[in-house]
């Protein structure tokens, strides 16, 4: 599976969201597993969407013939916008599928891993880090991925706000020794997006 990861500042709020409701449009493009977003928690004005599909061939296509068409509606309501594509590695918790209507919040963590760390960061995310997050209560599913040059995305989604700040007053520096985070990630950057169910697809 192939997991895409788009963040942009939104200058035409209006705008933005009425082109996001033309996305409805990926129903039926071949390979295609689910979209949806929000705005970030804590950045003003800051827009994510997540989008899944079956493997990049799929994707490719879809990018060849109809991305274009679909993003038109939304053009000239955001600006800085980046986009990241990362490979499919293993579920958060069990049973990932790109479903959002039970979530309230999709928790976000984008590392920038030491090369010669890269396996321990991954095995420390199987070994520390998911069994944390799949017993934590309101903690729903996730995935865990991988892009070149040793950038990996870890996505959870939580059914609100509230569960996913109690997992994180209570545990997440005790894991981050554990699992010594430090030596293994570089850069980390991280949000919180309030899902909108009108962008789900």
């Amino acid at each position: 599976m192939l997991v895409k990861w788009i963040r942009c500042t939104v200058v035409d709020r209006r705008g933005f969201e009425r082109g996001q409701r033309k996305w409805a449009g990926l129903l039926g493009e071949p390979g295609f597993r689910g979209q949806s977003g929000g705005w970030s928690r804590g950045r003003d004005g800051v827009a994510h969407v997540f989008a899944f599909w079956e493997s990049r061939a799929f994707y490719d296509s879809f990018m060849a013939r109809s991305h274009d068409r679909l993003a038109a509606a939304q053009s000239g309501t955001y600006k800085d916008v980046q986009v990241k594509l990362f490979d499919y590695r293993f579920d958060v918790k069990t049973g990932f599928e790109p479903k959002f209507t039970d979530a309230d919040v999709v928790r976000i963590a984008h590392c920038k891993v030491r090369e010669d760390r890269v396996e321990h960061f991954a095995l420390m995310q199987e070994k520390v880090w998911n069994p944390a997050m799949a017993g934590s209560p309101g903690m729903l599913r996730g995935v865990f991925g991988e892009a070149p040059g040793n950038e990996f995305l870890v996505l959870s989604m939580w059914q609100s706000a509230a569960e996913h700040g109690k997992y994180r007053a209570e545990r997440v520096e005790r894991l981050s020794l554990r699992a010594q985070t430090e030596a293994d990630v570089a850069a980390l950057a991280g949000d919180v997006v309030e899902l909108e169910p009108s962008w789900t697809v």
